[in-house]
């Protein structure tokens, strides 16, 4: 173990924390809790559009810590509906039990989280770019297109940026799960049968195609986010954006859905989805977020392991500084071990959903098995660090897979 001492005025903060999204933020404003001095550098400029908008419940303990409440002005979820439509099947699982979840649109919610760390204490920049950082055993030299700062700690939350990853070239992708995905909003959806019950509970429709999935976002004021991810090679004879209409037109569920709507956004493309980095911490920096792995959408881990991870690392980082061990490369190996067992978790889960069919073999058969459909709605629900869950044990086999 190395320790170190350092007199507070030979750094401009003892944190800073680059990306403001919600890893970010969450990691800013809990560090500011315990009186670090913070500053948190966002490259871009909020609100800025972002894919992700279906929480999970088990993210709620983190977003009381903050002092927010997510609730207002978004969709309450209750659950997700798994849907083959070619066979007319259907599975419901009931996630907002133990807490509650809400599907929301990330421009205006990232933007209040990073609003929410200023409130609190954290200095913050926006349109101000990390060029290069350098962690030594004495400090963090950062510098950006804007200034340069020193510090006594690095987090990385650049999201799929990835800036400690790819500057350690540590990214390794992972080849199995989805390759892209596209996808738009619409606006104005008209009621009807189907149309009222999905706005009525909230809940995320998953239905599986032929090449991947797709799904459907109930958003406030009766708006849809709905999107492709494609799985398999993406037919020859049409680009991205008709491959998004043939099966959007090809859905019976969304032909009603879409019935007199209107499309309210570009439609967009998301690439290279799944990787893991493989030096998620080090010597005076940690990975939070997408930048320390990232995986296929299908389950809606993507801000739910953002906050996990970043609360995990806070709350490491503020013991680590309080006893002088913040130069100690392995402050972190206790807490990625948590996150290791998150993320192997729902990469396996996701795995067998592409290989296994495990839609129809699994999900479709669950009322049938109590105890299974409630261990399958725990996974999707991120109650993922209980040791009760025999799927869960089945899934991870003791493997470790993010190294």
């Amino acid at each position: 173990m190395i320790m170190t001492e350092n007199k507070q005025n030979d750094f401009d903060y003892d944190i800073v924390v680059v990306g403001g999204g919600p890893a970010g933020s969450t990691a800013a404003t809990l560090l500011a809790q315990y009186g670090h001095r913070v500053l948190l550098l966002e490259s871009g400029k909020h609100p800025r559009f972002h894919i992700g908008e279906s929480m999970l419940p088990f993210s709620e303990p983190v977003l009381q810590r903050l002092g927010l409440d997510w609730s207002v002005g978004n969709q309450f979820k209750s659950g997700a509906v798994f849907i083959d439509e070619a066979t007319d099947q259907r599975m419901y699982f009931p996630l907002s039990v133990y807490r509650k979840t809400y599907q929301l649109e990330r421009g205006p919610f990232d933007q209040l989280l990073f609003q929410n760390a200023a409130a609190q204490g954290v200095d913050t920049q926006e349109q101000e770019k990390v060029l290069d950082v350098d962690c030594k055993l004495e400090g963090v030299d950062i510098i950006s297109d804007k200034a340069r700062y020193r510090c006594r700690y690095l987090i990385d939350a650049t999201g799929r940026s990835a800036l400690m990853g790819k500057k350690g070239r540590t990214i390794e992708r992972i080849e199995n799960l989805g390759k892209f995905a596209v996808y738009t909003h619409y606006q104005n959806i008209q009621s009807g049968e189907e149309a009222d019950e999905l706005f009525r509970s909230g809940s995320i429709y998953v239905p599986v195609v032929d090449i991947g999935w797709l799904w459907i976002i109930p958003l406030a004021g009766r708006r849809l986010s709905v999107g492709l991810v494609v799985q398999k090679e993406r037919p020859k004879d049409c680009d991205v954006e008709a491959l998004l209409h043939r099966y959007l037109a090809a859905s019976p569920i969304l032909n009603g859905l879409l019935e007199g709507a209107e499309q309210s956004a570009p439609i967009r493309v998301e690439a290279d989805f799944s990787y893991t980095n493989q030096s998620r911490y080090g010597l005076r920096y940690a990975c939070c977020g997408d930048a320390a792995g990232f995986l296929d959408p299908v389950f809606s881990s993507g801000v739910f392991l953002a906050f996990t991870s970043a609360a995990r690392i806070a709350d490491r980082i503020h013991e680590g500084l309080l006893e002088g061990r913040e130069a100690d490369p392995d402050l972190h190996v206790e807490d990625d071990e948590a996150y290791r067992l998150g993320f192997d978790t729902m990469r396996l889960f996701v795995e067998r959903f592409y290989q296994s069919n495990i839609v129809h073999n699994l999900f479709f058969e669950a009322d049938q098995h109590p105890e299974l459909k409630d261990q399958i709605a725990r996974l999707l629900s991120g109650d993922l660090w209980e040791d009760n869950n025999v799927l869960q044990q089945s899934l991870l086999g003791g493997r470790k897979m993010t190294g």
